[in-house]
């Protein structure tokens, strides 16, 4: 059967059997697979992996149906050097993303992707962000001639006939990807294939296409996630008037069974996942997960915020997961997983830092060599090992979370990680305050980031690497969203820091469950509750209206938690200015109000 004849008993869409056919005659690969999806090709695919080494089977009644992936040393985290938004112009990319022309990059990625899949299976997988069916939901074509990425995208996103089904004969995002190594004919693979000397993960706005080379490895590899439902979506989200933001959803409910969504966006290594599949320490509080990562988010018409998932799965990092700091994630991860990076017992199960208290004895640490030496300083799982795991395992996944109408979004939460100067919470003062203090989000760089540690690293809305566009036009799009809309009804936006540290440099907070008291505080000042006063930077909870039973925490604790020193805010003040000046005239007049304003507050 010709590839023709193929694609049409696959698809009517005649603009796909075209791209597809396109692609073949550039790649030339050996074969075509075009993926149904389901459990019997997965498994296809899983023994396709076991047989090239590039993952082994787990010990089945330790952990059923999971599989461990060691990837290639050079190819093991997002690669935001070589990230590209290719706009039609340099001025549309802006400041903070990394710019090239967007002809002469096709024509170097049609030269990079001429041949690359020589010897190798094209896969190609349509997939669906969002719940099948759901107006907020968007169809993406990923053509890859990596089965990993083939096995990862079934368990992060809705792929195969259903969104076949559900596409139509409407548009897709198409998305182009290649490990960048064909083979010659007898050519023995390598169990993970990668090109790291010619990494491309570009984006072109204009197109709303996608192009991926050399790298193997997560959101370099798995277009769904960073390059579709954040970098492509965002522009999509500003031209159709919606938000697509790099933020976990989460459902609290009360003693009383009153139950509000919400949508928070924090950088790395700020208590993310932890959050979004938090055990509430409160008695009666329960928090359920709608997802940890992404929110597509468009007003409904009766004027209320609603929010979906788009995706099917958590690509969480590994280490420092626990049934201490995060048991519900564990376990989502106690069956049907990928582990990649992560070190691998002698029992078959896996182990990484932080999982447990004690290591074991003996393992196989990330790059395959025994992990003996406890005093060596080498880690057994590398820092970014992730797992990849279906969200409907999640123990309090929200029985909402595939509703196509999605979840009516009433707080929207901004933090980062900050040891002095911002208070555990306060609230905005309406929606142009509020995504003012989303422009001013940033985080103490932790040491698993490059840099140097405690240097103060600027993550508006937690989109920095994410924002497909000028971040100045991100920043007036919020504020135009805001406007269109009925004030009375927009969520109520917060501000927190689960890391202010006492002068001995320990947690004044203990976080963790015990943040569930302070999601308290915002559900009943949502409900509007008189639980808050107004201060200089906004609403701070009243004396005794955070919730503090049982936690042995004094009162002056308590004071420096909430404290707004004026020296503190000063310098925070000058620093805010100093970043703002990265946008120049771009950035929109109503930000640098609220950054005026709020300085006349701290000197009043």
């Amino acid at each position: 059967m010709t590839l023709k004849e193929q694609l049409s008993s696959w698809t009517q869409n005649e603009t796909l059997k075209s791209w597809v056919i396109e692609q073949a005659d550039l790649c030339q690969p050996e074969k075509i697979h075009l993926c149904e999806g389901g459990e019997e090709e997965y498994q296809l695919f899983i023994q396709q992996l076991l047989k090239s080494k590039t993952i082994v089977q787990l010990n089945t009644k330790l952990r059923p149906n999971s599989f461990l992936a060691n990837s290639d040393p050079a190819d093991v985290a997002r690669v935001e050097s070589k990230t590209f938004i290719c706009s039609d112009s340099k001025e549309d990319a802006g400041p903070t993303n990394n710019w090239q022309d967007p002809e002469e990059m096709e024509t170097l990625l049609k030269g990079l992707f001429k041949g690359c899949m020589k010897g190798r299976t094209m896969y190609v997988i349509p997939y669906c962000m969002g719940p099948i069916n759901s107006k907020l939901s968007h169809i993406g074509i990923e053509i890859t001639d990596s089965p990993y990425v083939v096995c990862s995208m079934a368990i992060m996103a809705r792929i195969g006939r259903k969104a076949l089904d559900f596409l139509g004969q409407k548009t897709f995002i198409p998305g182009m990807h290649s490990v960048g190594v064909p083979l010659e004919e007898n050519e023995i693979d390598v169990p993970w294939p990668c090109n790291p000397k010619n990494r491309y993960i570009v984006h072109f706005p204009s197109k709303k296409s996608i192009w991926s080379f050399g790298s193997g490895y997560g959101g370099n590899a798995l277009l769904g996630k960073k390059c579709f439902a954040l970098r492509i979506a965002s522009v999509l989200a500003k031209e159709q008037g919606w938000l697509a933001e790099h933020m976990l959803i989460l459902g609290l409910t009360s003693p009383e069974g009153q139950k509000k969504y919400f949508a928070a966006a924090f950088p790395s290594a700020c208590g993310k996942t932890n959050l979004a599949m938090m055990t509430a320490s409160l008695p009666g509080w329960k928090v359920e997960c709608v997802g940890d990562d992404i929110a597509w988010m468009r007003f409904g018409e009766d004027g209320q915020l609603y929010a979906i998932n788009p995706e099917n799965g958590f690509f969480g990092v590994a280490p420092g997961t626990s049934f201490q700091s995060n048991p519900n994630a564990m376990y989502a991860m106690s069956k049907n997983t990928l582990f990649t990076n992560v070190a691998l017992t002698e029992e078959g199960d896996v182990w990484w830092e932080g999982m447990t208290q004690e290591r074991p004895e003996r393992m196989k640490d990330w790059l395959g060599h025994d992990w003996v030496d406890k005093m060596s300083g080498s880690k057994a799982a590398h820092p970014n090992a992730r797992f990849t795991a279906k969200a409907s395992q999640c123990p309090i996944i929200d029985p909402m979370w595939e509703d196509p109408k999605g979840v009516p979004i009433e707080g929207i939460i901004f933090g980062g990680r900050r040891s002095t100067t911002i208070p555990l919470v306060f609230q905005s003062f309406n929606w142009q305050h509020g995504t003012f203090l989303g422009t001013t989000i940033s985080s103490e760089t932790t040491a698993a980031a490059e840099g140097s540690v405690g240097k103060l690293r600027h993550d508006p809305f937690a989109m920095l690497p994410f924002c497909g566009y000028h971040m100045a036009d991100y920043f007036r799009h919020w504020l135009e969203m805001g406007k269109k809309s009925d004030p009375e009804k927009l969520p109520k936006i917060f501000y927190v820091n689960w890391f202010k540290k006492d002068s001995d440099g320990k947690f004044l907070w203990p976080g963790f469950g015990d943040n569930s008291r302070v999601l308290k505080w915002m559900f009943e000042s949502i409900q509007g509750k008189d639980v808050k006063e107004k201060s200089s930077i906004g609403y701070l909870p009243k004396e005794s209206s955070l919730d503090v039973s049982g936690l042995h925490i004094d009162p002056l604790t308590l004071k420096k938690l909430f404290e707004v020193n004026k020296e503190d805010w000063t310098c925070e003040i000058k620093e805010i200015k100093n970043y703002f000046k990265l946008f120049k005239d771009k950035l929109p007049k109503e930000i640098e109000e609220e950054l005026d304003e709020l300085e006349i507050r701290i000197h009043r």
